[in-house]
């Protein structure tokens, strides 16, 4: 089995070095990440400029540094530096969970979404942020979910995204595939004033958990796992046949 892995945290985030070392005994793998940290990029591409990729050191492996975005590391991975598509893509291990609006904003959503436009199967793993996160204990969860995924049905073109809750108090309670959560974040600017101006620093926390709705909010409150598929088609269903109708 061959595993292409990447991240948005950057090719030296030990998330990244302990999924490597979780996943290298079952798989061969190969690193391509972003040369420095692009979290919260979305799923950015680089069009108006080259971009250049080395060999260096990541953790106890080599992989490639890319100087772009998630998506681009597994867009240039797949076609230029990997010698042919992998049996998966595997991106995180991100420090914080991707819930809610978040998957769009994650850059590690979107490098596994990139994998899956492709249609090779692909999943994000975050891990809830703390003040001393367990990758490594987070890593293990991560091989076993890849190893029972290789077992079955692989579910190409759908990028699973996996949040798993801050490990320091034990670990998960059990596992929930659940729906996205569709609330926003509870976001604010700090303003300050400095020689320049004045300055706006993006600021935010989950929104209220409602335990009566299976979602991965809930999931990760009441420390689940949380497995959710995520396809690339964001059509409004409801609105398409309701405009669909309409007298243009």
């Amino acid at each position: 089995m061959r595993i292409l892995l990447t991240n948005d945290d950057g090719i030296d985030a030990p998330g990244l070095h302990a999924l490597a070392r979780a996943i290298d005994p079952i798989a061969e793998i190969e690193i391509v990440a972003p040369q420095v940290c692009q979290s919260a990029t979305g799923h950015a591409i680089s069009v108006q400029r080259p971009l250049r990729a080395v060999r260096r050191r990541c953790g106890d492996f080599e992989g490639w540094a890319v100087d772009g975005r998630p998506a681009d590391c597994v867009k240039l991975g797949l076609m230029e530096l990997v010698g042919g598509p992998p049996d998966f893509v595997l991106s995180g291990i991100n420090a914080g969970v991707n819930t809610c609006v978040n998957v769009l904003y994650s850059g590690t959503v979107a490098a596994a979404r990139e994998a899956a436009f492709a249609g090779i199967p692909a999943i994000a793993f975050s891990l809830e942020i703390s003040a001393d996160p367990l990758f490594d204990e987070a890593a293990d969860i991560c091989r076993g979910i890849v190893e029972r995924i290789a077992a079955g049905e692989r579910y190409g073109g759908t990028c699973l995204c996996v949040n798993i809750p801050r490990l320091e108090p034990g670990p998960p309670v059990g596992f929930r595939v659940c729906r996205q959560s569709t609330s926003s974040m509870m976001d604010h600017y700090r303003k300050s004033e400095d020689a320049i101006g004045i300055a706006y620093e993006l600021d935010g926390h989950l929104p209220p958990v409602d335990h009566d709705i299976d979602d991965d909010l809930a999931a990760i409150e009441t420390r689940h796992v949380s497995i959710t598929p995520l396809s690339h088609d964001l059509t409004d269903y409801k609105a398409l046949a309701r405009l669909q109708q309409t007298d243009w």
